[in-house]
């Protein structure tokens, strides 16, 4: 399936700032099963200076500078990509070989296990996470299973609630009180899936808007949605897993960026001189284009 993507984003500034500088996170990384066609990243005004670059981690970065006061910046991205579905992987090895696996390899590349093992800027530890997590992952299972029922549990026992968060709400927070996003959801996930050494990445990408015939329309549409990647051990890889909608990754989901957690992908986020209240607005759409 090919889908045509436009992710608009507007910032606005009471009074004008200054040295304004911005790193953009929006055109999508070469992830297996995606395959990018036409992409433009228009942004207005003009930068003085612009720079793209892979990293850190799975993540194209656009880097901009305003030399000038600045009041107001809008920046729009557009692309299209085929996705290919991947094979069923069937249940995988036991979860307590992946662990196994995670531990030997020595690899610290962006796609190895081990980035993604050990606590990270947002996701950090938390024992009762992993206390909670360790009531439904089962290590003798297979490991796309034993995932599979973490991300049940937590699909069923959180409430989707749009405003009950906010970009900066800790994870540990969103799990006291059982309800959040899909950021939230992830980082709870992730959070529950290192605490018993296994590979866990967050996802930052997009869901189609239209849903398939006769099923139900997936939360998170017209806008930027989470997940999260599983490594399931070196014969399988990265899978992903979608504790919002409670199923995997497959089809539907256009992967723009992978990080340790939300702080590695963030769409747009920068730096500036001076206390001007800020108001970023974003529309989002995502269509099939054939």
């Amino acid at each position: 399936m090919i889908y045509a993507v436009r992710h608009v984003s507007t910032v606005t500034y009471a009074t004008p700032v200054k040295q304004a500088q911005f790193n953009l996170r929006l055109a999508p990384w070469a992830w297996p099963g995606q395959t990018l066609g036409r992409q433009v990243l228009h942004v207005s005004p003009h930068p003085d200076m612009r720079q793209t670059m892979p990293g850190p981690y799975c993540v194209n970065t656009t880097r901009l500078r305003f030399d000038n006061p600045l009041d107001r910046i809008e920046v729009t991205s557009e692309f299209t990509v085929e996705i290919t579905p991947r094979p069923a992987p069937g249940e995988g090895p036991p979860a307590a070989q992946v662990q196994a696996e995670a531990l030997a390899v020595r690899d610290l590349s962006v796609l190895a296990p081990a980035p993604y093992l050990f606590a990270s800027r947002v996701a950090g530890v938390d024992p009762a996470i992993g206390d909670w997590a360790s009531t439904h992952l089962l290590p003798q299972a297979g490991i796309v299973a034993s995932v599979s029922a973490l991300m049940a549990a937590l699909h069923g026992e959180f409430t989707y609630s749009k405003g009950a968060t906010t970009s900066t709400t800790p994870p540990e927070q969103a799990f006291a009180a059982r309800e959040g996003v899909c950021q939230d959801f992830a980082h709870v996930m992730i959070m529950a899936l290192r605490s018993h050494c296994i590979p866990a990445a967050y996802v930052s990408g997009y869901l189609r808007t239209l849903p398939p015939p006769g099923k139900p329309r997936l939360v998170g549409a017209d806008a930027m949605h989470a997940w999260v990647n599983v490594w399931c051990g070196e014969e399988i890889g990265w899978l992903g897993f979608d504790p919002t909608n409670n199923c995997l990754s497959n089809g539907d989901h256009i992967l723009i960026g992978m990080g340790r957690d939300y702080a590695d992908v963030s769409p747009i986020d920068g730096t500036f001189i001076g206390n001007a209240p800020q108001k970023m607005t974003t529309a989002v759409d995502v269509v099939e284009a054939g």
